[in-house]
């Protein structure tokens, strides 16, 4: 079964910055849809990035011309590249494929404030 390891969150103050990391135990990225979710306290768990086994990127609104997810296929790594941080993007932070098939890594914690 595939882990993913999510990694990098932190404590920033607004307007900051952080590169996520998402290390998968295997080849998987070529073959599949990835993203990134959130998940924050009293809310359901959201899609606020994804990438396409071409390539293709698409971003939820609130996060759109902030962050900016990629991958590397040979390091098996996805990123995700969260500029201008708002509070309101505090939340745990997981990979996963579009189908949410692969067991959820226990995420990255992103606190944001001042």
């Amino acid at each position: 079964q595939v882990q993913l390891v999510e990694s990098g969150g932190g404590s920033v103050q607004p307007g900051g910055s952080l590169r996520l990391s998402c290390a998968a135990s295997g080849p998987i990225f070529s073959a599949n849809d990835m993203g990134w979710y959130r998940l924050a306290p009293g809310k359901e768990r959201e899609l606020v990035a994804r990438i396409m086994r071409i390539g293709t990127t698409n971003y939820a609104d609130s996060v759109k011309g902030r962050f900016t997810i990629s991958r590397d296929n040979v390091k098996n790594t996805l990123y995700l590249q969260m500029d201008s941080l708002k509070s309101e993007d505090t939340a745990v932070y997981y990979c996963n494929n579009l189908y949410q098939t692969y067991n959820w890594g226990q995420g990255t914690q992103v606190t944001v404030s001042s």
